[in-house]
């Protein structure tokens, strides 16, 4: 919210209220309880709303000056004024001459949400003493959304004994626990919506998003488990036809994040989330995070028995998913999740392909490396040497020489002994490997172990 004000006329007086006229925007009215200063609900009786266009007032809310909210809302004041203010969001707007500009969309605000916004608990507090309707809304949102969206517990925790609604619609139809689940810091939060009555499995109105989609796809681990602690349910779809392991393995996320949305994937797992659950493009859990090449969900998926070989909509495998964004995921080390798929029994790239591939994973020699491994022999030509810039072949020179030098040597016994016995195993290998007591090499070998360089 910017502190940026219409101006006024009387910038000294306390309060001049004006009629408010855009009651079409009002999503709650006045909530029929306050807090009274002994700390009780009182009733009310409701006003219509009046509009507030003083700077002072408005910068001693902005600014949690309690000094200033004490001198401007004294007893008997009006309360549950209508705030301009300009918001985040830009639109185009048409001047009087019929010429369009771009400028920030207006909102509407209290004086309560203002300071719950910002968490200005002393001014909150005294509002509420003074009798502000805590449900009020003109601007589509309660101050309840405010405090959860802002992670200020506190204040949430002051509206909450004060009557606020724990399931408010927001006008966007997001209730306050939807707002409070996509922040690390919030938890909170969460913790007194669901202590005051918030339902555990509400949807959002557009997305049909519930709190665990919004946590799971956030990545809070934390909130995932007090979420599923309280009964939230694991296959709920949202518009999207995704469940919250859907939505957690589609979201993108950086390398410093990936332990924390793994965590968020083994929680839902081993609460019995199913695997194999597509969404409205047939896209599974597996598919999304080979996209996000996060090799650690991806062995959890694989290990929980996930389809290696499901194709979605657009006849993709997750294999298929991994290459097409090798390239773009270089700090993820997807070569780790092209060779996951390929020890659980992946049908292979057609050799035939293997030289696209190449153009397109160039840059991660290790990918390349493990798919020309999973081949007994692959017929390299003159094409591949140029598939490949110069520059990538001086940064990975061993192994770009030892791959060209495949087109006119054949490949070591040691590998076609490999190569045997993973056909041999297939579909059993890992299960096979982890009964028989090889020594560590030989088993990374067989589960074909990065080398950077072919024989």
């Amino acid at each position: 919210m910017d502190c940026t004000f219409p101006l006024c006329s009387a910038t000294q007086r306390s309060l001049q209220p004006a009629r408010w006229k855009n009651s079409h925007s009002v999503r709650s009215h006045h909530s029929e309880h306050s807090l009274s200063p002994d700390g009780s609900g009182h009733q009310h009786s409701c006003l219509e709303p009046l509009e507030c266009r003083d700077l002072l007032v408005q910068n001693a809310l902005f600014t949690g000056d309690l000094d200033m909210v004490q001198k401007y809302f004294t007893k008997g004041a009006a309360v549950d004024l209508v705030i301009e203010t300009r918001g985040d969001v830009l639109r185009w707007t048409s001047t009087k001459r019929g010429l369009w500009s771009l400028s920030y969309e207006q909102e509407l605000t209290t004086p309560l949400l203002i300071t719950a916004s910002r968490g200005h608990t002393a001014c909150l507090r005294l509002l509420l003493l003074r009798g502000a309707a805590v449900d009020f809304a003109p601007g589509g949102r309660t101050a309840l959304h405010a405090a959860c969206a802002a992670s200020s517990a506190v204040c949430a925790r002051l509206l909450l004994r004060a009557g606020a609604h724990p399931e408010a619609l927001s006008e966007d139809g997001h209730r306050p626990l939807h707002l409070c689940c996509k922040s690390s810091d919030s938890i909170e939060c969460v913790r007194l919506l669901l202590q005051h009555g918030a339902s555990v499995n509400s949807q959002t109105e557009e997305e049909n998003d519930t709190a665990l989609h919004v946590a799971s796809r956030h990545g809070l681990a934390e909130h995932v488990q007090l979420l599923l602690h309280h009964g939230a349910e694991l296959e709920v779809k949202n518009k999207e036809g995704q469940t919250p392991l859907n939505a957690a393995c589609a979201q993108h996320h950086q390398p410093q994040d990936m332990d924390r949305y793994y965590r968020v994937c083994q929680l839902l797992v081993e609460s019995g989330a199913s695997i194999n659950a597509a969404d409205r493009d047939r896209q599974h859990p597996l598919h999304l995070a080979c996209k996000n090449a996060n090799a650690q969900i991806v062995e959890l998926l694989l290990a929980r028995g996930a389809n290696v070989n499901v194709m979605n909509y657009g006849g993709n495998t997750a294999l298929h998913n991994i290459l097409q964004v090798a390239a773009y995921k270089l700090e993820h080390r997807p070569e780790l999740v092209v060779r996951a798929l390929l020890n659980h029994g992946a049908v292979r790239v057609w050799p035939g392909s293997l030289l696209k591939v190449l153009r397109y994973c160039h840059l991660c020699p290790r990918v390349i490396e493990a798919l020309v491994n999973s081949y007994s022999h692959v017929r390299v030509s003159e094409d591949w040497e140029a598939a490949v810039p110069a520059e990538v072949v001086q940064k990975y020179p061993c192994f770009y020489q030892s791959l060209f030098s495949l087109g006119h040597k054949p490949r070591s016994l040691q590998h076609l002994a490999r190569c045997c016995l993973r056909t041999l195993l297939e579909g059993r290998l890992l299960l096979v490997l982890s009964q028989l007591h090889l020594p560590s090499a030989l088993h990374q070998f067989l589960l074909l172990g990065f080398e950077d360089v072919l024989y």
